[in-house]
């Protein structure tokens, strides 16, 4: 696949096939990865790869978890009020996906179903949990990014689909302890990986992108 076609055509995938992925697979993905910079080269990320059995049972804990309502615990804060743009970009995109999806915006029981999609990981066959020592500094949170975008591409030039997912942050202390990690490892983010299903209604959904010119001044 060649890299810009890549860029363009990468999307976050919310079904995938049972089709596990090779071991082998994901360490040349997790090795292109590893590619990406960071700040003075400390490469700070740090991944659990989650497959077959183990996968299910983290499933089950965190899906008890949501449903039961349990308030988040998330250890990246986010903003307690979006800037107004940012605001409507957002609420946007929600409605145009529950249109997509048939899901009225009043429908809470439909919209709590979506949200528990999550925490099954979208049928997805493996799941990465990334983490970064508390110790370190937003630079470290920024190269997280980099390592995160570079995963998603690599993962998409080998045929396979990742979605990002903040709420699988939602209860760190759950996932350390099943993972038998030390409270100082902050969870980052949850990456489902697998194999597309193009028959899945929630591929249906792409979203929008701005124009360059919303986001960038020119200073000539």
């Amino acid at each position: 696949m060649d890299l810009l076609e890549g860029i363009e055509s990468r999307r976050s995938v919310r079904g995938f096939k049972a089709t596990p992925v090779a071991e082998e697979t994901l360490r040349r993905i997790l090795q292109l990865a590893s590619c990406s910079p960071s700040y003075t080269n400390t490469q700070p990320w740090e991944v659990a790869v989650v497959s077959g059995e183990r996968r299910d049972a983290l499933s089950q804990i965190l899906f008890d978890l949501a449903s039961a309502s349990v308030p988040s615990s998330s250890e990246i804060p986010v903003p307690a009020q979006w800037p107004a743009e940012l605001a409507s970009r957002a609420s946007e995109h929600n409605a145009r996906r529950f249109r997509v999806l048939e899901v009225e915006r009043d429908d809470a029981g439909a919209r709590n179903e979506l949200r528990l999609l999550n925490y099954r990981f979208f049928g997805a066959p493996c799941v990465l949990f990334l983490f970064l020592d508390s110790s370190l500094s937003p630079w470290s949170v920024f190269d997280m990014g980099l390592f995160t975008q570079t995963l998603a591409l690599a993962a998409h030039a080998h045929g396979l689909g990742t979605c990002l997912q903040a709420s699988l942050t939602h209860y760190p202390e759950a996932v350390r302890d099943f993972l038998g990690l030390p409270s100082s490892k902050k969870l980052m983010l949850g990456i489902s990986l697998g194999y597309p299903d193009p028959d899945a209604r929630l591929n249906s959904y792409q979203s929008s992108r701005t124009r360059v010119d919303d986001f960038v001044k020119w200073y000539r």
